[in-house]
């Protein structure tokens, strides 16, 4: 078995925490079962632990969690996996475009540190272009995914835990399923783990500024557009596999104002998807 590298705790801290960095706290651990699990744990435990853009890093997570509950695990030192928060200070029926924004940083962060063509696959997984298809995902791999937790304060306010993993350094026999990938596979002309992460953290960063300043309004700072225009979904024939069991099949045609996914059927209707497995069936003619 190949032995990548560790992350240096304190580089990635000399980077990315303040003064030199943009973060109030940055934490590295060598392994964990889930970031966001630990930071979750902490926050309800004392607010005051994760303050406003705060990481948490781990090196190796063993038992990451994505939507409904799935589990994943990646081999030590291949992958990026870390939780971002940001304590939110907005309407609360703007949280929804949480995953989306945290997901167009994910991609800005692949293509400027990899040179990888990345997109978004509605809501929060990030696909890279692939020479062979696969069933659901067309000529695509999935190289991360987003999920992002909201936490009520005992001060009345809300902080978000967005965690995020990317594969960046698995080789084929690695990958857990067909439709997985990683950076290097994509043929990345990077493939250093800290230079991604600092990348990630910067992209973030910047996404949140502008949508914190305009009090959460996606359309009004242009945040919208931006996450539309990632989103490889958008155009493509999808069937979405609802949390009831439903499925939903038609055109991805837009996202509406709370960052749900509007499908027109067959029969010309459009049905609003607020969450739900997506996959890709063909791209609109």
């Amino acid at each position: 078995m190949t032995t990548r590298p560790a992350l240096d705790p304190d580089e990635v801290r000399a980077l990315l925490q303040q003064p030199h960095g943009p973060l109030a706290r940055v934490e590295v651990v060598a392994t964990t079962g889930s970031t966001n699990a630990d930071v979750v744990r902490d926050l309800r435990a004392d607010p005051a632990s994760w303050p406003d853009r705060s990481l948490l890093v781990a090196d190796h997570q063993v038992a990451g969690r994505g939507r409904r509950d799935r589990t994943w695990q990646t081999p030590a030192g291949t992958a990026v996996t870390c939780s971002f928060v940001v304590h939110l200070d907005m309407p609360a029926d703007r949280y929804g475009w949480l995953p989306l924004l945290a997901g167009l940083g994910a991609v800005r962060a692949v293509r400027a540190t990899a040179g990888v063509a990345a997109s978004l696959k509605w809501p929060n997984d990030v696909l890279v272009p692939a020479s062979s298809e696969v069933e659901g995902w067309g000529p695509a791999r999935k190289v991360g995914g987003v999920l992002s937790e909201l936490v009520p304060l005992a001060d009345g306010t809300t902080a978000a835990v967005v965690g995020i993993g990317l594969n960046v350094l698995q080789a084929a026999d690695e990958l857990p399923v067909p439709s997985a990938g990683s950076l290097a596979l994509a043929g990345a002309r990077h493939v250093d783990r800290l230079a991604v992460l600092v990348g990630l953290v910067e992209a973030l960063e910047a996404i949140e500024t502008r949508w914190d300043a305009s009090g959460g309004a996606v359309h009004d700072s242009g945040l919208a557009d931006e996450v539309a225009s990632v989103l490889s979904t958008l155009g493509t024939g999808v069937a979405v596999d609802l949390p009831g069991g439903d499925v939903v099949e038609g055109v991805a045609v837009r996202l509406d104002d709370d960052g749900a996914l509007v499908v027109r059927t067959a029969a010309d209707d459009e049905r609003r998807v607020l969450a739900g497995d997506v996959r890709h069936l063909r791209a609109l003619a």
